[in-house]
């Protein structure tokens, strides 16, 4: 018997023409569900950070919050990567869309997850850390800058280590050319990295969310802003250096 005929096509063929159609993704797992990552991942990943600069002992220096940080972040974007790419950094989802790897609409939706997880984590971090601690490293806010006269190299600072975390976040995740399934761990080594070379410089922050949530909490502003301006330069940084130069064909304006 011949197979029925339906607008022109036998069932047969639409029954296979169905099953090979992709599946649209829903709107949440589009558009809400990395915003929740976004939250959870910054949560998470500041609350351990401030943590690990409150409790420090003084006989380790900078190796246990590098160390902190560093694992803290490449796990985050271990388990939580594929639902937002793991950023957990304005910085870094600034350069994702100027490369093209994350969608204008939500970029700003990220960047209110992050510092709202900002905040989050740095008040669980208070409610958890002794009271004594907590007020002698101002909650975990970046307290490195004490004068004006610190602030070009603390500038500096900020600028080239926030530029080779998103060149990692960037080259290792996003550009198709280089991208690796050990991104989580390169680039939690690359925040690790940062923090021993330059802890004493700027406090090594490269993550405004990161400055944001511990300053709100321990009401702690001075120099807050070098710790806006250095990330956010950083990513335009990387933005072009990807878009004119090492980026893929995909990401690359030129010489394609």
């Amino acid at each position: 018997m011949a197979d029925a005929e339906f607008g022109g096509m036998s069932i047969k063929e639409v029954e296979i023409e169905g099953k090979h159609k992709p599946l649209q993704p829903h709107w949440y797992e589009v558009y809400v569900q990395p915003c929740i990552a976004e939250l959870l991942g910054s949560t998470l990943f500041i609350f351990i950070a401030c943590c690990s600069v409150i409790e420090n002992v003084e006989s380790t220096g900078r190796l246990q919050p590098a160390l902190a940080h560093g694992l803290a972040l490449g796990l985050n974007i271990a388990f939580l990567g594929n639902i937002s790419g793991g950023h957990f950094n304005p910085a870094v989802s600034l350069a994702a869309w100027l490369i093209g790897g994350l969608n204008i609409v939500l970029l700003l939706p990220y960047w209110v997850a992050q510092m709202c997880g900002g905040a989050i984590g740095a008040a669980l971090a208070k409610a958890m850390t002794a009271g004594e601690r907590y007020v002698n490293a101002t909650g975990g806010a970046f307290s490195a800058i004490t004068s004006d006269e610190q602030i070009p190299a603390a500038i500096v600072g900020e600028i080239v280590m926030t530029l080779f975390l998103v060149l990692a976040v960037c080259m290792g995740a996003i550009n198709e050319k280089t991208k690796t399934p050990l991104a989580p761990f390169c680039i939690g080594f690359t925040v690790t990295a940062d923090i021993l070379a330059g802890g004493a410089v700027s406090g090594a922050c490269m993550n405004p969310a990161r400055a944001f949530g511990p300053a709100l909490v321990a009401n702690y502003w001075d120099y807050h802003w070098l710790y806006w301006v250095g990330p956010m330069v950083a990513s335009l940084i990387a933005g072009l250096l990807l878009r004119l130069l090492i980026g893929g064909r995909e990401i690359r304006l030129f010489l394609k």
